[in-house]
């Protein structure tokens, strides 16, 4: 391909075409439309000459080999997954170290040793194809698993004997956003697909129309039963439970990423196949937790932004009649489960866990002491269980699992990793500061124990805001090597999240958007006013929605920053709902079919606001070529646009994973050179020395 020199570095050409599309009386150029063909031979060798150069100047950081080193060893430690028991057998998933995925494993006490099941290394070579979904029927005899290939969310679903290790002939496939869901009799399971896409549409069409079908065991799949389907209905799609007594079939029905969701049931034991539409105003979020006979219990945020427990009674379904079970607290209610006759709640106070204990009458029984400021999973199980498992972690200790008696309020450690570090040796600290608006925002700053503060300190700042997700804190091999070599990781709890339930996250959608952006400009300019970091030495960061916050806030604020690094990121705002699961996203971002939605839009899309003659600073884009989750496109052409605009020194590039996705069962090898990479680019351009 041609280029064209800028400093010492030459960028592939990236054509310009004369696309201009009007949008509600608006021209918008899209310049860089040719490279939505992600296939094309043309954005084929684009996409090699952007690595070739990509890779050519990671290459040549002095400090990329020490730093993949030290990676490889702190990643060499022992991920344990949440064990969870069906059938008299006890399931969880573990991780030598290096292991590309974890191996699924089973035992029918917690003193035998363990027995491989399903150990997804033996599928490929290089690691790309990932277990992703997966349930194990009621007796404990089958395995119903979901497998992904480079990263994609497509998955194909194959059944095993978990006592032989054998494979049943059954194939499922054209499959993703689903779970298994057993019936009792242990002859077939519940789950959701699409119609196979046109040829050359996978990894780029929309995906609507989604089905509910049931699989019977030993059966071709052009057999299985649809359940439920509205054709009417094209964005739905459709998560099929099936209650602890086997009764019931409960459905929740979402539309993408909206918030607010419906929940029908169907009685299986009546055997009709109909469905009762039990909430159907999508007015607030519902989630089934269990049933007592009619009585069914939910988490919602329906009169409660911190979410309650509610019981509603099949027999009686009206509103009027729902009893509060565990009413809202000051703390956003994450996640409830119904474990030995009790309810377990998951709350989030100031962005770390808390764990809650209450009786069967809702009335709070105890907390759960945890071993820090951190973040907690798990809690699954039944009603008759006994015991449940959870897993801590926190920004310097990695997963680990305890098993809690629920009958004794006891918590003993079940796996515990070793680690080829103290996390002794560092601190967290919770601070809070004020965004543009006068918002406080919370914030996590963690370092080596010592640190002095001080503007030399490099920084590195992370951010998401959106979809009411929760930043918690969480390990990270990437954050530790950072911390390591002596720098400033922090992590700001910006509004669209779900930290401070409801009303935090509508604070940054569709028209509030711009509140996440400015609470992320904020905490970088915290940062600096207090001394922690400077301009030259703040990189910022973020995933996916998190790309979105990282490329707006590069674009508004060029000047802040000392590197960017937008991480598969949602960066045309005004056609990223054309495809796959895009549309989904309307829900949070707003459409730019909207007049108003359009205009805020398009006031922050990161690509359409790249300006000429800007001095942007070094920036490393990333993305997975195949990415079917953020089509890659978005950050094709940021990058290009971004190149043709810069007029400064540093450098603009974009380095393009191949056989990878978005980001989901990515294998250990593929990770560390991805984290390595990042951690060259900002130790090389914030001058930072770990010699």
């Amino acid at each position: 391909m041609k280029s064209r020199s800028k400093d010492d570095l030459a960028y592939p050409e990236s054509k310009r075409v004369d696309h201009v599309d009007v949008i509600h009386g608006v021209s918008v150029p899209d310049p860089y439309r040719w490279l939505e063909d992600i296939d094309s031979e043309e954005t084929r060798a684009w996409i090699e000459a952007q690595n070739e150069l990509t890779f050519g100047y990671l290459g040549k950081i002095s400090a990329r080999e020490k730093i993949r080193e030290r990676m490889t060893e702190l990643y060499t430690y022992e991920k344990y997954g949440v064990p969870f028991k069906k059938g008299g057998r006890y399931f969880f998933t573990y991780n030598d170290g290096l292991q590309n995925q974890s191996v699924l494993y089973w035992m029918k006490s917690l003193e035998e040793e363990p027995v491989a099941l399903f150990d997804p290394n033996d599928l490929s070579e290089d690691g790309t194809v990932a277990l992703m979904g997966m349930n194990v029927s009621d007796d404990g005899k089958y395995l119903a698993y979901g497998l992904s290939a480079s990263g994609s969310d497509w998955q194909e679903w194959r059944i095993r004997e978990v006592e032989t290790g054998r494979d049943l002939d059954d194939v499922l496939k054209w499959i993703k956003f689903t779970v298994a869901a057993w019936t009792h009799d242990n002859e077939g399971f519940y789950y959701s697909r699409f119609d196979a896409p046109e040829e050359g549409m996978a990894f780029k069409g929309a995906n609507y129309y989604q089905k509910l079908c049931y699989h019977r065991l030993v059966t071709p799949q052009s057999e299985d039963e649809l359940v439920y389907e509205r054709p009417d209905q094209k964005e739905w799609r459709f998560r099929g439970s099936v209650t602890d007594d086997g009764r019931y079939l409960i459905v929740s029905v979402t539309k993408g990423t909206y918030q607010f969701n419906g929940v029908f049931y169907t009685d299986l034991e009546e055997g009709s196949g109909d469905f009762v539409e039990l909430l159907n105003e999508f007015d607030a979020k519902y989630t089934f937790i269990d049933n007592v006979g009619p009585v069914f219990y939910f988490t919602t945020d329906n009169n409660a932004p911190f979410s309650r427990v509610i019981g509603i009674d099949i027999r009686d379904p009206a509103p009027s009649s729902w009893v509060e079970v565990v009413p809202e607290a000051s703390d956003a209610l994450r996640s409830m489960s119904q474990i030995g006759g009790n309810f377990i709640g998951i709350y989030m106070h100031d962005a770390h866990s808390h764990v809650k204990v209450f009786d069967a009458k809702g009335s709070h029984v105890r907390d759960i002491d945890l071993p820090g400021m951190g973040t907690v999973d798990g809690f699954e199980g039944s009603q008759e269980d006994g015991e449940t498992f959870y897993q801590y972690m926190s920004f310097t200790v990695p997963g680990t699992v305890f098993r809690y008696d629920a009958d004794e309020d006891r918590t003993t450690v079940f796996r515990e990793p070793r680690l080829a570090f103290d996390p002794d040796d560092y601190v967290t600290e919770q601070v809070s500061y004020s965004s543009k608006d006068g918002t406080m925002v919370p914030m996590f700053i963690s370092h080596r124990k010592g640190l002095k503060r001080q503007p030399d300190n490099p920084a590195y700042l992370y951010g998401y805001g959106g979809f009411n997700n929760a930043l918690s804190p969480r390990f990270n091999v990437r954050n530790m090597v950072w911390m390591e070599m002596g720098g400033v990781f922090a992590q700001a709890n910006l509004r669209g999240g779900g930290e401070y339930g409801k009303a935090w996250h509508e604070a940054g959608c569709k028209l509030n958007r711009q509140n996440v952006f400015d609470d992320f400009i904020a905490a970088a300019e915290w940062l600096i006013e207090k001394g922690h970091t400077s301009t030259p030495k703040l990189a910022i960061s973020g995933r996916s929605n998190g790309g979105l916050l990282t490329g707006a806030c590069l674009t508004q604020r060029p000047d802040l920053y000392g590197v960017t690094l937008p991480i598969v990121g949602v960066l045309d705002m005004l056609r990223f709902h054309k495809f796959t699961v895009g549309w989904g996203w309307v829900s949070d971002y707003g459409s730019a079919e909207d007049p108003k939605e359009f205009e805020a839009l398009y006031a922050y899309s990161p690509y359409h606001n790249v300006k000429p003659g800007i001095r942007y600073p070094p920036t490393l884009v990333t993305t997975g070529d195949h990415d079917d989750r953020v089509f890659p496109a978005h950050s094709f052409k940021f990058a290009a646009a971004l190149q043709n605009a810069h007029a400064g020194e540093a450098p603009v590039l974009i380095r393009i994973d191949s056989k990878a996705g978005h980001g989901g069962g990515k294998p250990t090898r593929k990770l560390v050179e991805e984290y390595t990479d990042e951690l060259a680019f900002i130790v090389a351009n914030v001058a930072m020395d770990i010699d």
